[in-house]
């Protein structure tokens, strides 16, 4: 296996990236961008400085979250099986990593999980604290709704992503940072997989993808950058369903030691989010056919967004480009 951890920054190397870049088997990819300090370097990383990237740009923005898609493609094309992606400020823990996928040995090579039954939007935090907490992205009136319980099960359907939580400063939205901000330390207790028909955001913080799903690392350029992981979470699950993929979520394992926002344009940011979510997915399932590539089906899915005016119309042009050089059709 080749396995690749990809990440941002703006800064000098920090905790996290140090942490991070020391841990063995592991490729460590940093992407920075213009405001990143010229001298950064780091051993044990590869750091992809703005005059590195040309060779891997396909014209995306810069002062941009989405250039991390530089360091998923200079993953891929350096022969990558696993890319894990974090951020400068999640400092992995000393058992950092994800559940095996299939074919290894691990405690949950026979594909048993607890799995969460078709039951739409969850807010997958409750499985794991009696907090009131939710993850960024969840639509505001489920925010108080006690998910089904979660059943232990045996699936032929694979994990094809996971998502590890975050302890102390998890990815909680801004509306929770405004009006509570309570540091959270989730329970530990078993992965909890989302069925198909269950749906739960997930973010580009501490994820975790296999290669089969490359494809759907994508992140949407027109949107508002903290909206754009978010929406990735949403188009990712129906077209994983029908390739017969699901997605999974384990406790923290990683301490975010979070760096300095401006909450208020956190939130108006995340305000596309909001408002739209349920109406938002029922179109991307709809646009999502069984039988059909992954890359057929972001196609459709993002011509559905344009379309009903998530996207701005290049966002068409970003998604072939990206698709293309990563040979999926």
């Amino acid at each position: 296996m080749k396995k690749f951890i990809v990440i941002t920054t703006i800064q000098e190397p920090t905790e996290a990236v140090r942490a991070f870049a020391a841990l063995p088997h592991w490729q460590v990819v940093v992407v920075g961008d213009k405001k990143t300090p010229a001298s950064w370097q780091l051993s044990g990383a590869v750091y992809l400085s703005p005059a590195a990237q040309k060779k891997y740009d396909f014209g995306l923005p810069w002062n941009s979250y989405c250039r991390k898609m530089i360091g998923y493609l200079y993953a891929i094309q350096n022969g990558a099986t696993h890319i894990a992606e974090s951020d400068d400020d999640n400092i992995p823990c000393d058992n950092w990593g994800f559940p095996k996928y299939e074919g290894e040995l691990a405690e949950y090579d026979r594909n048993v999980y607890d799995t969460v039954p078709r039951a739409g939007f969850i807010n997958v935090y409750k499985y794991f604290t009696d907090k009131n907490i939710w993850p960024r992205g969840l639509p505001l009136t489920h925010i108080k709704k006690n998910p089904p319980a979660a059943l232990l099960r045996a699936t032929d359907e694979q994990v094809g992503v996971w998502q590890g939580l975050a302890d102390e400063d998890p990815d909680v939205d801004a509306i929770y940072r405004l009006t509570d901000g309570a540091a959270c330390v989730f329970n530990r207790r078993a992965p909890v997989v989302m069925g198909r028909g269950a749906i739960c955001p997930f973010n580009s913080q501490n994820t975790f993808f296999k290669r089969e799903l490359f494809p759907l690392m994508y992140l949407p350029v027109t949107v508002a950058p903290r909206f754009s992981d978010i929406l990735r979470g949403y188009v990712a699950q129906p077209v994983m369903w029908a390739r017969g993929y699901l997605l999974g979520f384990t406790a923290a394992n990683v301490i975010q030691r979070r760096n300095t926002h401006d909450l208020l344009a956190d939130f108006q940011d995340e305000l596309q989010g909001y408002f739209f979510n349920e109406a938002l997915l029922a179109k991307i399932i709809r646009a999502v056919k069984e039988g059909k590539s992954i890359a057929q089906n972001m196609r459709a899915v993002y011509a559905a967004l344009v379309k009903c005016g998530v996207c701005r119309k290049t966002e068409i042009k970003y998604l072939n480009r990206w698709l293309k050089l990563i040979g999926a059709r």
